[in-house]
C-alpha cells in the first residue's frame, strides 16, 4: 500500500513547521560544551530552559559538584526530551498533529 503524496499546501505547512523547529532545536554538543565550561554554575541548564534548577546550581556551585557530575550522564537525554516537547508544540500549533 503506497501513500499518496501530500498536496503542495500541506508540504509547505510541514516545511514551515520544520523550519521553526530547526530554529529552536537544542544541540547535545552545545549542551555538553556549556557543561564543560560552566557546569558548576548551571550554564547548560540555562541553555535547556531549566531556569529554576540553573539558579539552584548557581548558588550551590552545582550542588557542591554532585549535580554537575550527575548531569554528565543526563544531558543527552534532557536535550532529547526538550527537543521532543518543543517539536510537538510546534507541530500542534501548525495543525500537523493533535496536541
Amino acid at each position: 500500500m503506497s501513500m499518496s503524496p501530500l498536496p503542495e499546501w500541506e508540504r509547505l505547512r510541514l516545511r514551515r513547521a520544520e523550519d521553526e523547529f530547526a530554529s529552536v532545536r537544542k544541540s547535545v554538543r552545545v549542551a555538553y560544551g556549556l557543561w564543560l565550561v560552566s557546569g558548576v554554575f548551571g550554564g547548560h541548564r540555562f541553555y535547556l530552559g531549566d531556569t529554576a534548577r540553573s539558579i539552584a546550581m548557581l548558588f550551590t556551585l552545582g550542588g557542591l559538584g554532585l549535580w554537575t557530575l550527575a548531569d554528565a550522564f543526563l544531558i543527552a537525554r534532557r536535550v532529547r526530551a526538550v527537543n521532543a516537547v518543543r517539536r510537538a508544540a510546534i507541530m500542534s500549533r501548525h495543525g500537523i498533529i493533535e496536541g
